[in-house]
């Protein structure tokens, strides 16, 4: 691997006393997509919150870019190229869907017009309120609101949870134009596996707070009973 985007080193963490991740071991190049799926509660989310800094790290480091941030505050993390799709998306119910946008926005290729190009539908619905969109609508805005703050990684939580198939389908296509663009380092944590595999050339998948597999997606693609034994159920 060339220059690494992302780097989590023998990390160890959870939430005050109680561990939940131990001993992992993720690296990602830049340009490079993961997605990181497994039963629920097996700590995926928290794997993306402790990237953040939103939980206590008993042990081991994190890099971006080779610098460690490890103990940095998370708008420095933000502010150093992370930036998060939170699962419960988190937009201001009372600000325009441009306003949304205009208060994350940082210097860099992605610009509102970028965003809109991407989503169409929001630029139909720039002068709507947050609380005036659909889920769907509402996810399409906090992907866009992570953009346009130009991170150089990416983490997204669940962006399909909750959301019909054909909105769905419009956020896959997203997220593959995204991850083929280049440029974007993205760590997809999503419970629908198929998607995730669909999406991602590369998959992570957690058990009991543990990376137990990390590599091509192709291969529990191509092996259900393999990714059955890895994960459980099998979401379609």
């Amino acid at each position: 691997m060339a220059e690494r985007a992302l780097e989590l080193d023998n990390v160890r963490a959870g939430y005050g006393e109680t561990v939940v991740l131990e001993d992992i071991r993720l690296a990602l190049g830049a340009s490079e997509t993961v997605s990181v799926i497994g039963r629920n509660g097996v700590g995926k989310t928290t794997l993306l919150a402790t990237i953040m800094g939103h939980t206590t790290l008993h042990g081991g480091r994190i890099s971006l870019h080779g610098k460690d941030i490890s103990t940095q505050a998370t708008y420095r993390r933000v502010t150093a190229g992370l930036g998060y799709v939170p699962q419960e998306r988190e937009i201001f119910p009372s600000l325009t869907l441009r306003e949304n946008l205009e208060v994350a926005a940082r210097p860099g290729p992605w610009t509102i017009a970028a965003v809109f190009e991407l989503f169409p539908r929001l630029a139909e619905r720039e002068s709507n309120r947050g609380n005036q969109l659909s889920g769907g609508e509402q996810q399409m805005l906090a992907i866009g609101r992570a953009l346009i703050g130009n991170p150089t990684v990416l983490l997204m939580d669940e962006p399909s949870e909750g959301l019909a198939p054909v909105i769905v389908e419009e956020l896959a296509r997203a997220v593959n134009r995204l991850t083929q663009a280049g440029g974007l380092a993205t760590v997809l944590v999503e419970q629908n596996s198929r998607l995730a595999l669909d999406i991602a050339p590369r998959a992570v998948v957690m058990d009991r707070g543990r990376i137990v597999y990390d590599g091509p997606s192709v291969t529990l693609r191509n092996d259900p009973a393999k990714l059955e034994q890895l994960i459980g159920v099998v979401k379609a």
